[in-house]
C-alpha cells in the first residue's frame, strides 16, 4: 500500500511551486481564487499518490471528499467551537470563507483527474506488447 513514487512526487513539487507563485505574485479575480483552487486538488492528489499505491480514482475521490469537508468546516465556522481559531496551521488548512463556487471548482478538478485516469488506462490497454 505504501510505496514512494518519484514521478508523482516531482509532479506534486511542481504544482506546489506554481501554487506558491500564484499565492505570492498573482492578485487577480480569476487565477488566484479559481485556478488556485483547481490546482490544489491536483496538489493533494499527487502528494498522496507519491506515497500510496492504491486505486487512483479512489484517492481522487478521497481528495474531493476532503476538500468538501474543508468547505463544510468553513460554512459552519467550526474552529471557534473548539477554540482552534488561533491555530495558524488549522486556519490555513480550513480557510476563511465558504464558497459554493469552490465546490464546483473542486468537482471539475476531480472530474479532470478521473478523465485522465480513464484515458491513461485506455491508452495503456490499447498498446500492443513488443515482440
Amino acid at each position: 500500500m505504501f510505496k514512494f513514487n518519484l514521478k508523482y512526487f516531482l509532479i506534486f513539487l511542481s504544482i506546489f511551486i506554481i501554487e506558491v507563485i500564484i499565492a505570492i505574485y498573482i492578485k487577480d479575480n480569476f487565477i488566484r481564487p479559481y485556478f488556485g483552487d483547481y490546482l490544489v486538488i491536483f496538489l493533494v492528489y499527487y502528494f498522496l499518490m507519491s506515497f500510496i499505491n492504491a486505486d487512483k480514482n479512489k484517492i481522487a475521490l478521497g481528495v474531493l471528499l476532503f476538500a468538501f469537508t474543508v468547505e463544510i468546516i468553513q460554512y459552519f465556522q467550526v474552529l471557534p467551537y473548539f477554540n482552534l481559531e488561533k491555530n495558524r496551521i488549522l486556519r490555513i488548512v480550513a480557510g476563511n470563507t465558504f464558497s459554493f463556487e469552490d465546490l464546483i471548482i473542486y468537482t471539475i478538478a476531480f472530474l479532470t483527474i478521473i478523465f485522465f485516469n480513464r484515458y491513461d488506462k485506455k491508452t495503456l490497454s490499447d498498446r500492443k506488447p513488443m515482440s
